[in-house]
């Protein structure tokens, strides 16, 4: 895409959007920018826009925005916008900040979406591409905007040092949406199951925005995918490039599976048994197939057996997926803050042995918490509420565990949560919700939560 001189609206004034920002005013386009929110809320926005020759406005999208070649839409902001609206009917062309960023980018693109395990799993890919001694950028809808790495993954690229270098993108929805001609080297599908249904229409409209990741893929790209998940399976049946799918259950002709305990890898006319499950180094069977995905990604790409099985061995997970805070007088507690939908506490919750004191809500998405039904009976003892999600979660488990209302205090929550625990018990943070009615995101409640739980005095 040549930009220069082009017109450029940017909606959003969060990370993507001053990198993408950033990364149009390098190659000379026209920048406006436009947030609805109030300039307050993003505190030295407003200055880098003035240093890098950027217009922009605060609390309102104007028409303004219509005066542009491209709108480039944030994550954050649904194509349903009276304003994104507008520019529709007006032709104007719309565009995904990843979209940007990628027709710019000269490495090689890795991405994985999916509704859970996406921040695991691509951390997990960064960690054996560096093991492997690869330059590796990992951004996207985790930590840096792609935007913000592009230069520095395009200099790398052109090194003369031999050196190989790779960009991990974790993608969401919101991003696929308006993409174009976005093409990862490879692609993978984690899991689709309900959610974010508050800003789709109905769940097959989100299966479609998670398809996209591979729609522009072709030759000798790669798909990798989970064989076990139907609505993932499906989207396999469509493409014409090498799938490598992932399953507990079956033993596949390509991909990863298990014999017994063994996780065993079938790429072309190779088989490989890369190590006992028990060997991974992150819990649970969600884990597992995040384990055999970013195995089959990373394997697709040329990294060997040797050091994909050192990384797994040895890496420990992110921060705020059943994270460990502390154990006081034998309690256990956990940060699950990043569990912003019901399937993501499903897992969650089998992954403890221990006895359940879970603390859960914040601003509903259209949950169906019948997908937890047993698993609360079998593993949770008592249920502490917290947030605008809460009336929905206590009016749905009432009468099936004891319940606490904690309003709308993260320190409450956390000190009914201690009462209600005894020796023996975890406390697990996995609220099934987004964030944003009590915080900025997933990670400041995280951050929050473990605040309150490491300042508890026996």
């Amino acid at each position: 895409m040549l930009v220069r001189g082009k017109r450029f609206s940017i909606l959003g004034a969060g990370k993507s959007g001053l990198a993408v920002a950033r990364l149009l005013r390098t190659r000379r386009a026209k920048v406006f920018l436009s947030e609805m929110a109030k300039q307050e809320k993003f505190p030295g926005a407003a200055k880098e826009l003035e240093e890098i020759g950027v217009e922009y406005e605060f609390g309102d999208n104007t028409h303004r925005v219509l005066d542009a070649d491209y709108v480039v839409l944030s994550p954050g902001v649904p194509l349903t916008a009276p304003i994104v609206k507008l520019a529709q009917e007006r032709q104007i062309k719309i565009l995904s900040e990843i979209e940007i960023a990628f027709d710019h980018c000269e490495a090689p693109v890795v991405a994985i979406t999916g509704t859970n395990g996406k921040t695991t799993t691509t951390t997990l890919v960064g960690e054996i591409f560096k093991k492997a001694g690869w330059n590796t950028f990992v951004a996207g809808n985790i930590g840096l905007a792609f935007s913000e790495i592009v230069d520095q993954s395009n200099a790398s690229e052109r090194s003369a040092s031999g050196e190989k270098t790779v960009v991990v993108l974790e993608v969401s929805s919101f991003q696929l949406d308006t993409i174009e001609s976005f093409r990862p080297k490879v692609s993978a599908i984690l899991n689709i199951t309900p959610d974010h249904l508050d800003r789709y229409k109905n769940f097959e409209a989100y299966i479609q925005a998670k398809y996209r990741i591979v729609e522009n893929q072709k030759g000798h790209d790669t798909f990798v995918f989970n064989h076990d998940d139907e609505n993932v399976r499906n989207c396999a049946d469509t493409v014409n490039i090498r799938t490598l799918g992932f399953s507990l259950k079956d033993e596949l002709k390509q991909g990863a599976f298990l014999t017994g305990d063994d996780v065993v890898i079938r790429m072309g006319r190779e088989k490989e048994v890369l190590m006992n499950r028990e060997e991974i180094g992150i819990p649970g069977p969600h884990n597992l197939m995040n384990a055999m995905a970013a195995a089959l990604m990373t394997r697709a790409m040329g990294i060997e057996y040797d050091v994909i099985r050192e990384t797994l061995r040895t890496f420990k997970g992110v921060e705020h997926r059943i994270e460990f805070v502390r154990e006081l007088n034998g309690v256990k507690y956990y940060n699950d803050s990043k569990a912003t939908n019901v399937d993501s506490v499903y897992y969650a919750l089998g992954s403890f042995k221990e006895p359940i004191v879970l603390i859960a809500g914040g601003k509903d998405k259209g949950n169906d918490y019948s997908q937890i039904k047993s698993l609360v009976e079998e593993h949770v003892k008592a249920i502490v509420t917290v947030g605008k999600g809460a009336e929905k979660i206590e009016k749905y488990f009432k009468g099936m565990k004891p319940i606490y209302s904690a309003g709308f205090s993260m320190e409450e929550a956390v000190r009914l949560a201690k009462e209600a625990a005894e020796k023996g018990d975890v406390v697990l943070l996995s609220p099934a919700c987004a964030s944003f009615d009590m915080f900025d995101n997933y990670e400041h409640r995280g951050r929050v939560f473990k605040e309150l739980v490491n300042a508890i005095r026996t």
